[in-house]
């Protein structure tokens, strides 16, 4: 069995251009690995093996940011200064380790893993059972790894994010324990202070119906297919038309949405209900315009021309409303219906939801009812266990105090409605919520670091 104690002299001393940092790599974190990606790697800012400052932080206080690579629910393999394949957050590493941040790059399970037999090892819930592994790990080596293993603070952009928000909603989630207990996790706690997720791809299950509450009446679909090698993807356009079936399922999984938006009981920071009435109107959806029209004002009041897109109405320097219907269609369908649980099975989101054998399963009724290929539901237990939201107001698990989320304004790929629900129902939960939708910004992260740093530091430093 792997040992999983660190030392110090396990450290080397590296570099690169004016950044002096140490590094332990290809650290494996369970006791019995499944597959080779279960690796991590600890970055350490020289400073603090000389007992010094940095940015007011010592070896014993300063915070341990772990970015993932997940996107797609794929392999997110592990990190490094200086990575030039995709994919990598070594920008990201880069920066936080001037700023005197400890980093910790964890390589996590996707949907295509497979073992030596060509079964399927990377299914749900293997991407957050090896993301809380990794912050066991780093928990049960408090005393070597440097930081402060009290401040740990994931990050992660689309399917990343969503693993982010997971491991903030879901600690110490029994769920998980039989799994993590398998590979031989250590036996420590998985909680974790802070999050900071870029567009999360979660709440799956509802995420169809939240697509078509915001884009029902906009029939035309651009974004861009995806071949080649996963290491190496080419991305060609691809548009399209909805049908007349497909309009009809978009109004269908409108109203779903209605429904279960209202179901959530869901209040502003006022108190206020936040609902939606049968047409889809509604204190919820106002919601959405105050966030777009604070994020325009931003820019307007950086001299940016907001007027590239439609239905953003101006007055004096001052953004006075967003007409909604223009704003979506000008900002353009992604696609079509449904869009995640794709009813030929061949979504990143139903590759997900397979198992061991089974290479894709439906996560919804709708998809399960109108599947084009012979197909069985995933387990409702686990649907919902992957879904970051599932956690928040029970008893049996911790929720992160701190949350930093970020949708771009111009992001297409999900719903503007499912992070702002992640965001409302962390604060009616008693969370601090920093949740912006960042102006001009397509479905991406890590564009703002010098802003994610300025709030690490601010909720790590009270």
């Amino acid at each position: 069995m792997t040992s999983l104690k660190l030392t110090i002299d396990q450290f080397k001393a590296t570099g690169l251009d004016s950044l002096r940092y140490r590094e332990i790599r290809d650290v494996t974190y369970v006791q019995r690995p499944v597959d080779a990606i279960q690796k991590l790697n600890v970055f350490v800012p020289e400073g603090y093996f000389e007992n010094q400052t940095i940015n007011g932080y010592t070896r014993e206080t300063a915070p341990i940011l772990m970015p993932n690579t997940v996107g797609g629910y794929m392999p997110g393999p592990s990190d490094y200064p200086g990575k030039t394949e995709w994919p990598t957050n070594s920008k990201t590493i880069i920066a936080a380790l001037k700023h005197g941040y400890v980093v910790v790059s964890a390589g996590l399970r996707g949907w295509p893993t497979t073992d030596s037999n060509g079964n399927f090892i990377g299914k749900a819930p293997a991407f957050i059972v090896d993301m809380k592994a990794a912050i066991r790990f780093v928990k049960f080596n408090a005393e070597t790894i440097f930081g402060n293993t009290d401040r740990i603070i994931p990050n992660g952009t689309s399917a990343g994010g969503a693993t982010a928000a997971l491991a903030g909603t879901a600690g110490n989630a029994p769920y998980f324990d039989s799994a993590l207990s398998v590979l031989g996790a250590a036996p420590a706690t998985d909680d974790v202070f802070a999050v900071s997720s870029y567009c999360p791809i979660h709440n799956l299950e509802h995420s169809d119906a939240a697509y078509e509450w915001e884009f029902s009446g906009v029939n035309d679909w651009y974004r861009q297919k995806i071949t080649g090698p996963l290491d190496h993807p080419v991305f060609t356009p691809w548009q399209g038309t909805l049908s007349e079936t497909e309009q009809h399922w978009s109004y269908e999984l409108k109203q779903q949405f209605i429904t279960y938006l209202n179901s959530l009981h869901l209040t502003d920071t006022a108190g206020h209900q936040l609902d939606l009435d049968t047409t889809g109107n509604g204190s919820f959806k106002n919601l959405i315009i105050k966030l777009l029209m604070a994020s325009a004002q931003r820019a307007v009041d950086a001299g940016v021309d907001v007027h590239k897109y439609q239905g953003i109405k101006v007055e004096a320097g001052r953004v006075v409303g967003v007409d909604w219907s223009a704003y979506l269609k000008s900002l353009t369908r992604m696609k079509a219906v449904p869009a995640f649980d794709d009813l030929n099975l061949e979504s990143p989101e139903t590759h997900l939801f397979g198992d061991h054998e089974t290479s894709a399963k439906h996560f919804t009724a709708f998809g399960q009812t109108h599947s084009q290929k012979p197909s069985v539901m995933a387990p409702a237990e686990l649907i919902a266990a992957v879904n970051p939201i599932t956690y928040i107001g029970q008893s049996d698990n911790i929720v992160a105090k701190h949350w930093r989320i970020r949708h771009g304004a111009a992001d297409r790929d999900t719903s503007f409605a499912i992070p702002t629900i992640l965001a409302v129902m962390l604060q009616n939960s008693g969370a601090e919520v920093d949740f912006q939708l960042p102006w001009d910004t397509p479905h991406s992260g890590d564009y703002d670091l010098a802003a994610l740093f300025d709030w690490v530091d601010q909720i790590c430093h009270k």
